[in-house]
């Protein structure tokens, strides 16, 4: 009888188990299609899904993130702090949340405080290549351009192929004066896929490009 018993809860035990599985596997799933939804630029049906999957799993670390995303887009930018944080509190050590609250912080001039969420971000994630980048935006808007360039060439270190740290490079050359640093970081970022201060530049005959994109040839 006892060995009945036992079995029995066992047999509840792996169903409960199961039913939870396939819960969190939906509630992904539905996060996925939210992404799709707001690459897509539909915001409402992302939202949509994103609640969905947070009825469904309200622990889900990575819902409140990407909901948090949506809002930031849309410039709700106090509705996007909510669900960052709310994330972090699920998961302290969530550093894509840290970072996306910096931007927030960032878009509402506080400096301070987006430097701050950034640092915590790399110091989560020491490779995380675009925390670096970000908080170097925060650094030369704040006129810190030694800082700045620090971060950027950090970002560029540890992500070769990531365009952004290029481009922001180049202006801070740019601000301190060493046209030619800055007009070789513009091209460079171009080649990755960012072209739009080439394109300005270019239109502007402000560095000899075409020179440039074939020194490396």
């Amino acid at each position: 009888m006892i060995k009945i018993v036992i079995t029995l809860y066992s047999f509840i035990f792996l169903l409960t188990g199961c039913s939870s599985t396939a819960r969190y596997q939906k509630a992904e799933e539905l996060v996925n299609l939210g992404m799709t939804y707001a690459n897509n630029g539909q915001f409402d049906s992302a939202l949509e899904k994103y609640d969905s999957a947070i009825k469904i799993n309200p622990e889900f670390a990575k819902a409140y993130n990407d909901r948090g995303n949506v809002y930031f887009l849309r410039g709700e930018y106090d509705l996007a702090m909510k669900e960052y944080v709310k994330a972090i509190e699920i998961d302290p050590y969530f550093a894509k949340a840290y970072s996306n609250l910096g931007f927030v912080h960032f878009e509402k001039n506080q400096l301070d405080r987006a430097i701050k969420n950034y640092t915590q971000a790399i110091k989560i994630n020491p490779a995380y290549a675009k925390a670096y980048n970000n908080r170097g935006l925060v650094y030369f808007s704040s006129g810190k351009y030694d800082r700045a360039l620090h971060d950027y060439n950090k970002a560029i270190q540890l992500d070769p192929l990531l365009a952004k740290p290029y481009d922001n490079r180049g202006l801070v050359y740019l601000q301190v004066g060493e046209i030619e640093k800055a007009c070789a970081d513009f091209t460079k970022a171009c080649e990755l896929g960012e072209c739009s201060t080439f394109e300005m530049f270019q239109d502007d005959e402000f560095c000899a490009f075409t020179y440039l994109a074939m020194a490396d040839m």
